[in-house]
């Protein structure tokens, strides 16, 4: 399928930066981390932006603060915009150590949930202990996401051991599996304390990757999005999106921001002399 802008530009534009896939996509996945919204402002975001939208994360253990009624209104509103829902991977982490991960499952699939998240980002999670959460919520039927990385910016983040974590993930049935990076993008993970990617930790870890398609980096701060983007192509996964940075990271995707037009000037500029040179 061709990747086609909303009417009325269909016809007059094309997206510079091509091959850009629309939904239902399999790269270049974009995954907006949800701290609250009400539903009415809910509503009207997803009107906006559900074709720009992959995943929603209700961040962090917010799930259970909102009244059931709106929470399952919620969940059922992302799904009927085709977009993903499901639970802050903190949220698992506290079931795990209260020994209630089976009760939890079943609750995110009652609620109608699609995804988990599978994280050890504060506690610590046995190998065997995380294959099997994978493997009980594929048999209620739920996708599973994993995380990578601990949200302590003491913790050493050893690029070797997380792209082994990212290969035993998906060998475990995971889709896709996160690299956190918090809220804050600075001092955690692939970023620097200025929130500048690591260029050495980043690519250690693509180069321990199979299928670094399945990889989805947490880029809290519109700067990471940019400068991966240009790193990794359009076709790199993205999360921790604010809702209100959607569209603008649409148009990055697309070619259409000045940090990744220029990528794409000389092609544009090609077709625009085609075009002029065909008039009589």
């Amino acid at each position: 399928m061709t990747y086609q802008l909303h009417s009325p530009w269909n016809e007059l534009l094309r997206p510079p930066w091509v091959g850009r896939q629309p939904k239902p996509r399999f790269t270049g996945l974009t995954m907006v981390i949800d701290k609250g919204m009400d539903l009415v402002t809910t509503e009207h975001w997803l009107s906006l932006a559900a074709d720009y939208v992959d995943f929603i994360k209700l961040g962090f253990g917010t799930a259970p603060l909102y009244p059931a009624e709106q929470l399952i209104k919620k969940i059922s509103l992302a799904k009927s915009y085709g977009v993903d829902i499901y639970p802050g991977g903190t949220l698992l982490e506290v079931a795990v150590l209260q020994g209630k991960t089976e009760e939890f499952l079943a609750l995110v699939k009652e609620l109608g949930f699609t995804y988990v998240e599978v994280s050890a980002g504060t506690i610590d999670i046995s190998p065997s202990h995380r294959r099997q959460i994978i493997t009980e919520a594929h048999t209620l039927g739920l996708g599973v996401l994993t995380e990578v990385g601990k949200k302590d910016t003491e913790a050493p983040f050893e690029p070797k051991a997380i792209a082994r974590q990212i290969q035993e993930d998906l060998a475990a049935g995971a889709y896709r599996v996160i690299v956190e990076a918090r809220e804050s993008g600075r001092g955690i993970g692939i970023y620097d304390n200025t929130g500048h990617i690591r260029n050495d930790v980043l690519e250690a870890i693509l180069d321990g990757v199979t299928r670094p398609e399945s990889i989805i980096w947490e880029t809290p701060l519109v700067s990471q999005q940019k400068e991966l983007l240009i790193k990794l192509g359009h076709s790199a996964s993205l999360g921790n999106i604010q809702p209100g940075d959607v569209l603008a990271l649409e148009a990055t995707r697309l070619g259409m921001r000045s940090d990744t037009l220029r990528f794409n000037m000389e092609e544009v500029t090609v077709g625009a002399h085609a075009e002029t040179a065909t008039v009589p």
